[in-house]
């Protein structure tokens, strides 16, 4: 079962290492981790997607993550009513023949081009990993060059924070 782990550390050096580190010894696969600056200068905010089958052991891990000093806090979204995104740019393959098809393709999905060129276009697209999935999957009959995904980002629903929840 995939579980989005909300980690919320001091905006440190090397925090994330030791925060993926953790993880990666007890054997997790971390499918997706994205880190970034929060409302507060000193805190930063790691979003981690680990399938863990194991309760016991994903019990363990955040027990030991809880335990590292920079940790403020530690959220499990999973089951919880959130948000969640995840952002692609996708590169693919845009003859003038094809181009049209393509644009008509990107705005079905809700997509951007932000770039063309005379032969490939970029999209951009956000959403939850089927629509991206979904998307990836049309324009490989069109030849994708290139994907470059940013990983699992989630908010909690409603009013309150996640250093409050």
């Amino acid at each position: 079962m995939k579980h989005t782990l909300v980690v919320l550390v001091e905006n440190k050096p090397g925090v994330l290492t030791h925060v993926s580190g953790l993880i990666s010894r007890r054997n997790f696969n971390i499918e997706s981790i994205n880190a970034g600056y929060t409302e507060e200068a000193d805190m930063s905010r790691i979003t981690i997607e680990v399938d863990a089958d194991d309760e016991y052991e994903l019990e363990q891990v955040v027990n030991q993550l809880s335990k590292l000093i920079d940790v403020i806090k530690i959220i499990d979204l999973t089951g919880k009513d959130r948000v969640h995104r995840d952002l692609a740019l996708i590169k693919v393959k845009a003859s003038p023949e094809n181009r049209a098809e393509i644009v008509n393709l990107a705005e079905i999905f809700r997509a951007h081009i932000v770039d063309v060129n005379k032969e490939t276009m970029i999209i951009e697209l956000t959403g939850e990993d089927v629509k991206i999935d979904a998307i990836c999957e049309l324009l490989d009959d069109y030849g994708i060059i290139e994907i470059v995904r940013t990983g699992k980002i989630a908010i909690c629903r409603g009013p309150k924070a996640a250093k409050d929840v």
